[in-house]
């Protein structure tokens, strides 16, 4: 948790956080939001089309627009500015006009104002940004009057363990391995909830520069990326490229969700 809150140690560029926020958002829209709309499929289970949600860290809209096609309004809430103005961009360009974008932090956002106002309260990828996992499962619960749900990525792909290897000359542990959606579901367990799991994989796909700004952003955790680990990188992850100078990966998604009590 240390490490992720401290950010990548980046020196390479000194626009990788804008090109980063820029890069996710382009991705998740050439891949025409597979991610979300496979997510958003699931939610229609439960889901009505007169449904009001809460969804905390939209980033980009990777989940809120699909979403928004199938659901009466969304409340997205995001800390980052970046990534509110590329939500904005993307829902105008989805011509998706309900759904309210509020920037404020999640964490302090009050319990009261929020109680037992939304048919489904959700966060994607977002767990990392949570000092107090129990609070932010409480803080979800409190907001819903029916459905809460966390879809989390599950896995890493290979290639980032193997280059953290022969940057750092350490074996990989886990050390960015994805959110642990696992301990939430004990938690929740604990608290008697009996949740519903399933998965579904999607397709990202990278250019070279997108996958070492990527790669970096891991191996940023650990160690300074100067201009010549960032040249390392290149050299490392460029013989897995395609023939078309890209990266496909299959990733996998856990998907979970309950009833509140």
């Amino acid at each position: 948790m240390s490490e992720r809150f401290k950010g990548p140690k980046l020196r390479f560029d000194p626009e990788i956080k804008n090109k980063k926020a820029s890069d996710f958002s382009k991705r998740i829209k050439e891949g025409e939001y597979e991610y979300g709309r496979k997510t958003a499929e699931i939610f229609s289970g439960f889901l009505a089309r007169s449904s009001e949600v809460l969804e905390i860290g939209p980033g980009p809209g990777t989940v809120t627009v699909p979403l928004a096609k199938r659901v009466n309004k969304i409340t997205a809430v995001d800390l980052s500015l970046r990534n509110i103005a590329h939500l904005e961009e993307n829902l105008r360009e989805e011509s998706c006009s309900n759904v309210d974008v509020i920037h404020t932090n999640w964490i302090r956002t009050d319990d009261e104002a929020l109680r037992d106002r939304y048919d489904l309260v959700f966060c994607s990828h977002f767990l990392w940004m949570i000092p107090d996992l129990e609070e932010h499962l409480k803080k979800m619960e409190n907001a819903s009057k029916k459905y809460c749900a966390i879809v989390q990525p599950a896995g890493r792909g290979n290639l980032v363990k193997e280059v953290y290897t022969q940057i750092t000359g350490r074996e990989y542990g886990g050390e960015f391995e994805p959110d642990g959606d696992y301990f939430a579901y004990v938690i929740l367990r604990e608290w008697g909830r009996l949740l519903n799991v399933t998965h579904f994989s999607f397709t990202n796909t990278m250019t070279v520069e997108e996958k070492v700004r990527s790669t970096a952003s891991f191996i940023g955790r650990f160690i300074e990326v100067g201009e010549g680990v960032a040249e390392r990188i290149r050299g490392l992850v460029l013989p897995h490229a395609d023939e078309n100078g890209t990266f496909v990966e299959t990733n996998n998604v856990v998907v979970m969700w309950w009833e509140v009590a």
